[in-house]
């Protein structure tokens, strides 16, 4: 009984043995020729020789790493099937979250966008000065920013000059009105023109001088009144204080209509002309859109900044925009349309873009296309690509990390490659 018990045992060890040396004879014979290793897509310093091993930090399937000049055997290895066609079984590519999208051809439309500062428009802009010696007696207006009327009366000066200039020209209004004979009446003419142009020169209205001439009461205080509904810039005059030729008193801003400066760069020149409508937005205001119209482009460029200047005229009637408000200046232009493909389908690979074509069942072609401009989240395909085709609009990087895609662009490189359709 002891005797077949330790018979068995040593059967059982035996075939044990066998079978462990099978397994380990088994591992090394399924490994191929042109395999030099397996490693994980998402981790490439993982090396293993186990055809059916794990990555041990992610848990992905290990793929194999093909020795120099060898192929892929096998359609669900990669196998040749045309000029650079590489397979990517259905089930890795969910794994690695590839997706797909249709070559369509839509409207191309882009946005040139800026920044500028608001600034008052300078012909609406009214800067008071002393044009006579005097004093200021009294300030209507107390701060900056008070909005003023047309014709609101400013601020008072006295001048001792002034007086002395209305009573010269009340004298020759006189004068005037007293001669007999046509001739005596046109001498003070002269004097009286230059008498009214030397007053018009110190702020003196037209409407005053006409109060003046019907009165023929002069006066040593001078009202300086608005020109425009407008806003108050600024107040360096103070009651009481001496003011000399040429001393500023007060400024006075219209704000319902206002200039935006924007900075564009030298290659985005070209793209305005004057009267084109552009839309202003403001931090102040989100949401609200001002429209503009390009009414200067400066054509000196900035050696520094390679940039230039573009003057934008916008109506403001309620004031909101205010001199010193950044902006956000954008241009739409409508480009008509063309074969579009989504930004992430493109592969850059140095010399050339890339992008690869579904040709069913986990087959993927690379194929080069030519690129016009970006739009938004597009790009423009000028050549490469027809319209419906199906390609890889996401992952690229993951299946970049596929050692069978640089196999696969390296035989699309060695290629003949002419064109869509060369797959």
């Amino acid at each position: 009984m002891n005797h077949s018990r330790r018979t068995v045992l040593k059967l059982f060890l035996l075939s044990g043995a066998s079978l462990s040396l099978a397994g380990c004879f088994r591992r090394e014979a399924v490994i191929p020729d042109n395999v030099d290793y397996y490693t994980c897509t998402m981790h490439p310093s993982v090396r293993s020789y186990d055809p059916h091993g794990k990555c041990p930090i992610c848990g992905m399937d290990l793929v194999p790493v093909y020795k120099k000049g060898a192929m892929a055997q096998g359609p669900a290895m990669g196998a040749s099937m045309g000029a650079g066609v590489f397979t990517v079984p259905v089930e890795r590519q969910q794994q690695i979250g590839v997706t797909y999208t249709t070559v369509e051809r839509r409207p191309l439309h882009s946005s040139i966008r800026a920044v500028g500062l608001v600034e008052y428009d300078t012909s609406r802009h009214w800067t008071f000065v002393a044009r006579t010696d005097g004093y200021v007696s009294q300030l209507f207006v107390t701060s900056p920013g008070e909005i003023v009327d047309k014709g609101e009366a400013l601020l008072s000066l006295y001048s001792p000059d002034l007086l002395t200039t209305e009573r010269e020209l009340v004298l020759l209004l006189r004068m005037r009105d007293q001669a007999k004979s046509p001739d005596v009446r046109d001498t003070p003419l002269s004097l009286i023109e230059a008498a009214k142009e030397r007053l018009i020169q110190w702020n003196v209205t037209p409407d005053q001088l006409v109060s003046l001439e019907k009165t023929r009461q002069p006066e040593d205080h001078l009202t300086l009144y608005s020109p425009y509904h407008g806003i108050v810039q600024g107040i360096p005059a103070q009651q009481g204080m001496s003011v000399k030729i040429g001393d500023q008193l007060l400024d006075v801003a219209d704000l319902s209509q206002v200039w935006v400066w924007a900075e564009l760069y030298e290659d985005e020149m070209a793209a305005f002309r004057q009267g084109q409508k552009v839309a202003v937005t403001v931090n102040s205001f989100p949401g609200r859109i001002f429209e503009g119209k390009v009414s200067v482009i400066n054509p000196f460029v900035d050696e520094s900044t390679r940039t230039t200047r573009v003057r934008i005229d916008i109506a403001n009637p309620d004031f909101a925009l205010r001199p010193g408000m950044y902006a956000n200046v954008e241009l739409g232009r409508e480009m008509g349309q063309g074969l579009t493909i989504p930004v992430d389908a493109i592969m850059p690979t140095g010399n050339r873009n890339i992008v690869f074509v579904d040709r069913g069942e986990g087959r993927l072609a690379p194929r080069a296309v030519r690129l016009g401009g970006k739009f938004g989240d597009y790009y423009q395909v000028l050549d490469g690509l027809t319209e419906g085709e199906r390609v890889v609009s996401s992952a690229n990087f993951l299946i970049d990390a596929e050692s069978k895609v640089q196999g696969a662009l390296k035989d699309f490189d060695n290629s003949d490659w002419k064109g869509a359709g060369n797959d």
